[in-house]
């Protein structure tokens, strides 16, 4: 399903920088993965709402892209960001890149929360549960 950007509970922008581009002169493929990850991070990380649980941190465990238009240069793109499913100690994360208001990418990652030292998977804590909850696109 394509969404629009506004059907995303969070959104990020991102700046295209020159160094983005390839010889075809429009942006690399590998900085659309960049892009996302801007998104997921802002996510997962945020200083004032971080959403792992003490000693622990998220992993990317899987990352799937649909390419559905070029990005150009100069530019910035828009990238919205919603929860999909919420397993025990998993996140499935759906996102989208849209450069004037077009899109060009969608995304699926699942990312595992582990625990810091140990580097297994550990479930998810109560309070970041409920705080995926309210992004949990429909």
């Amino acid at each position: 399903m394509e969404r629009r950007i506004e059907e995303f509970p969070r959104q990020t922008t991102d700046k295209v920088r020159y160094a983005d581009t390839d010889r075809q002169g429009h942006v690399n493929n590998i900085q659309f993965a960049a892009f996302l990850e801007t998104g997921r991070v802002e996510l997962l990380y945020n200083p004032d709402a971080p959403l792992a649980g003490d000693n622990a941190e998220f992993v990317i465990a899987r990352l799937e892209i649909d390419f559905l238009g070029e990005i150009q240069w100069p530019g910035s793109v828009a990238i919205g960001i919603g929860v999909k499913r919420i397993g025990n100690s998993s996140i499935t994360i759906e996102q989208a890149v849209f450069q004037d208001d077009r899109c060009v990418a969608r995304a699926e990652a699942v990312v595992v929360h582990i625990d810091s030292i140990s580097r297994q998977a550990r479930p998810l804590v109560e309070s970041t549960r409920s705080r995926l909850q309210e992004i949990l696109l429909v």
